[in-house]
């Protein structure tokens, strides 16, 4: 205190210039009672708006008195994240999950719903998640459960999870589900269906087991479920990570029988306003009605300066492609970004903005300095489609 001290400034996207020597900081003198401000650059397209998963979201904040009615979930870290609406509500439902009573936590799918949940303009960000939980322990603590009772060794992940009605228009909320075991070896998928009375994934049909007859898996609902309507008006459900995998009829009935499935041969890459193709690895496709089009957010497969961690959104006026206008609009310091996913739930036709979230974590990067809390965590974007460089796109 009372002596003036340097401070580094790092965060993927946001920091201060670097200095004549290359340090990039401020240098300040803490004094009791004083606030100090930092104004840090933003040089990446997207707004951060906060993490929406894990512990200690607002850690800092309540040493100061602030947000102390925010209560811990438990949740220390959450992988992947597939949403679908039902009876009003939005459901998550994340891949593996820690929790802080034990190094092993949830393999079989974690879930919580949230009611008219709309992400604020600016931080401070207070996703209002009511976790699917269990109560446990004498003090009767809430602690969130799996939610697939897929039976088979290893981990249950859920792809593709959607709502549809049947032939008399009652919803089912339906996903698949893939058994892993090792290195993210698949071994086996199933069609399941969510009970919302005991709010539990149950398999209807398994449309694969590892054999030596059957090594490879066909192809199944994987990824995220997109609804479109084709131009003779008929609808369908597109499966796409990011780009289409599948289509099947987006009733309960087609989406249970795989003799309507349609396997499609999706895009690899995307391309640049210069030409140049873009990798795509994993990520989300969606219409949007301000500027008409569709749009894919992805992670870019062998990028820099982060492998897994450079994040893109591409346009096209086809689910199908060609996809182009790709732009870079995040970017991370030797980290990873994967799996992100838009929320079309927020588009609005009178508003440009698009959120998305990825899993934010050093899997693949080869980074041994995990950012604390934050780490293997869900972390959400906002994007403005009205400013560069997609001011042109309506």
């Amino acid at each position: 205190m009372g002596r003036e001290t340097w401070f580094g400034v790092h965060g993927h996207g946001y920091g201060v210039k670097a200095d004549g020597f290359g340090y990039k900081g401020i240098r300040l003198t803490p004094l009791a009672g004083k606030t100090l401000k930092v104004t840090v650059e933003r040089t990446i397209v997207a707004r951060r708006l906060g993490r929406l998963t894990g512990a200690g979201l607002f850690a800092e904040s309540q040493k100061l008195g602030e947000q102390l009615d925010w209560k811990e979930s438990g949740v220390l870290g959450s992988d992947s994240v597939v949403t679908a609406e039902l009876g009003g509500k939005l459901l998550w439902f994340w891949g593996d999950t820690n929790l802080s009573h034990y190094p092993l936590g949830i393999f079989n799918v974690s879930a919580a719903s949230t009611d008219k949940f709309m992400p604020p303009a600016k931080p401070p960000l207070r996703p209002p998640y009511a976790y699917v939980s269990e109560r446990k322990t004498a003090q009767s603590e809430l602690r969130p459960r799996g939610v697939a009772k897929v039976p088979g060794d290893g981990p249950t992940w859920v792809w593709g999870a959607v709502t549809l009605p049947d032939a008399k228009g009652a919803p089912h909320l339906v996903a698949s589900a893939v058994k892993v075991k090792g290195e993210m070896h698949a071994y086996r998928w199933d069609l399941v269906e969510w009970d919302p009375h005991e709010e539990l994934f149950h398999p209807l049909d398994t449309v694969w087991t590892e054999d030596a007859a059957h090594p490879t898996a066909p192809p199944v609902p994987n990824g995220h479920a997109v609804p479109w309507t084709d131009q003779a008006g008929r609808k369908w459900i597109l499966f796409c990570n990011p780009f289409p995998t599948l289509r099947t009829p987006a009733t309960y009935e087609g989406w249970k029988n795989p003799e309507t499935w349609k396997p499609l041969r999706p895009a690899t890459a995307a391309a640049t306003p210069t030409g140049e193709a873009i990798t795509v690895h994993g990520g989300h496709i969606a219409w949007h009605p301000w500027n008409r089009k569709w749009l894919a957010i992805f992670t870019q497969k062998g990028g820099a300066p982060s492998f897994l961690g450079e994040i893109w959104l591409a346009e096209a006026a086809d689910p199908t492609g060609p996809w182009g206008n790709a732009r870079k609009v995040l970017s991370h310091d030797d980290y990873t970004f994967y799996n992100p996913v838009l929320h079309p739930e927020f588009f609005r036709a009178d508003l440009p903005v698009i959120h998305f979230e990825g899993t934010y974590t050093t899997m693949f990067s080869g980074n041994k300095q995990p950012t604390p809390r934050w780490d293997y965590n869900q972390v959400l974007y906002q994007l403005d489609l009205s400013k560069p460089p997609f001011a042109d796109g309506k």
